[in-house]
Parts: C-alpha cells; structure tokens; sequence
C-alpha cells in the first residue's frame, strides 16, 4: 500500500482539529453544568439541602391539605347559595288606575330552583294592601294577575329583563 505521507498528515491534521473543537463545546457545557451546580448548592451542605427538600415535602403538603379543605368550603358555599334568593322581578303598576304614578308593585325574589315568594303591594286612596304568594319551582297554585305573571316571569328570565333596564315611563303609559 502506497500512501502518500502528506495524506497521512492532513488527515490526522482534520481529525485533531475536530477533536479540538469538540473539546471546548464540551469544556464550556461543563462550565454552565458546574454553575448551575454551585448556584443550586450555593451555602449548603448534604445534609442541609435533605433538610430543604424534607422542608419542601412538608409545605406541598400544607398546600395539599389546605386546597382540599378550601375545596370542600367552596362545596358548601355552593350548596347554601342555591338555597339564596338570587332572582328578583319587580313590576310596578297604577292598581286602581285613580292614584297615578305607579305606586303599586309586585316584588318577585327566587332561589336557584325557582322557587321563593311573590309580594304584592296594592297603593288606594284608602290604604295599601299587601298579599303574598308562594312561588315553587316557577308556578304558584294561587291564581296570579297580570302584573304578577310578568314579575314572576321577570325574575325566572332575569338575563333578559335586566332589573336595571325596568322602563318605568313603559308600564305607566300600560297602566
């Protein structure tokens, strides 16, 4: 075998200067490695850093117990304010078309279920007179007036009839 010597240098040449060049990729990933290292060590023995993650362990822990006991709370919370009065319809209307300026209302307050109570107060020149009418699950077993059904309908579809968005002038000119 016949090979020319200069081959032969160059060659080892190329293959010392590829090893150069991987020896400092790999010198530099040892230098971040090695400060990543001492930052992460950084005043602390063995027997310490056991104690910080025993500490660590001991906060998830903590952190753990309190999520479910706040999880539960938020359970109950939930339950109790199903029972709340949460919808409101309110109606106002002239009873007697002799007063003027709607002093007669109907006040409609449900819970969850629709279900709750209706509040009728009747304004006359000779007194106001108020009834009451028990609402369950959106139907009432006594009968109902006009006024009544629309504030009944107002607090179980309260998305749509906004109580801030109550026209007044609209159910004068009704009434």
């Amino acid at each position: 075998m016949k090979i020319d010597p200069m081959y032969l240098i160059i060659a080892l040449f190329l293959v010392q200067v590829v090893l150069f060049i991987l020896l400092i990729n790999i010198n530099m990933k040892y230098n971040r490695l090695k400060a990543a290292y001492t930052t992460f060590l950084k005043g602390k023995d063995g027997k310490n850093l056991e104690e910080s993650f025993f500490e660590k362990f001991s906060l998830l822990d903590e952190v753990e117990k309190i999520a479910k006991e706040n999880k539960e709370e938020v359970r109950n919370l939930r339950k109790q304010v199903q029972k709340t009065y949460q919808k409101v319809g309110i109606v106002r209307y002239d009873a007697f078309n002799e007063m003027g300026g709607n002093l007669s209302f109907v006040l409609t307050m449900l819970n969850d279920q629709n279900s709750g109570w209706l509040l009728n107060a009747m304004h006359s020149r000779e007194g106001c007179y108020t009834y009451i009418k028990e609402i369950i699950n959106g139907k009432s077993y006594v009968e109902l007036g006009e006024e009544e059904k629309e504030s009944l309908e107002r607090a179980i579809f309260q998305e749509v009839y906004d109580i801030k968005d109550v026209d007044f002038k609209k159910t004068a000119k009704r009434a």
